[in-house]
């Protein structure tokens, strides 16, 4: 079908108030898992963990999330400060290749049974 601006342009005047029952709360981060560590054939580099991000299949995407923050939540047994839940933070270092796929250092090492885990990376702080 061709395009008719006709069909798209509608005034605001004639269109009815709407009102907002209930807002949804607005997610301030993206999803993503955890691949592995930076290697090589034979020697991997645990201070760089490499991440798949949500929604993100090229490099030039992934250049939108360079230095953002990254946390990995994960649920303790005993409750620290009222919360099972704790945090270990991070921050998107570069692209890895070309396939949308980062590279991230945490303040301390990921395990390795965190691999295939996900992880949150927050859209601040940013560079807009």
């Amino acid at each position: 079908p061709a395009f008719q601006p006709s069909l798209l342009t509608l005034s605001s005047s004639k269109m009815a108030p709407q009102k907002s029952t209930a807002s949804q709360p607005v997610r301030l981060y993206t999803k993503g898992t955890i691949l592995g560590y930076k290697r090589g054939l034979r020697n991997t580099y645990h201070h760089t963990s490499l991440l798949k991000l949500e929604g993100v299949n090229d490099k030039a995407a992934s250049n939108f999330y360079l230095g953002k923050k990254v946390a990995f939540i994960y649920k303790a047994q005993k409750a620290v400060a009222g919360s099972k839940f704790r945090v270990v933070w991070g921050k998107v270092m570069r692209a890895h290749g070309s396939n949308g796929v980062v590279r991230a250092k945490f303040s301390t090492n990921l395990s390795p049974t965190t691999i295939g885990s996900s992880v949150r990376v927050m859209l601040y702080p940013s560079n807009v």
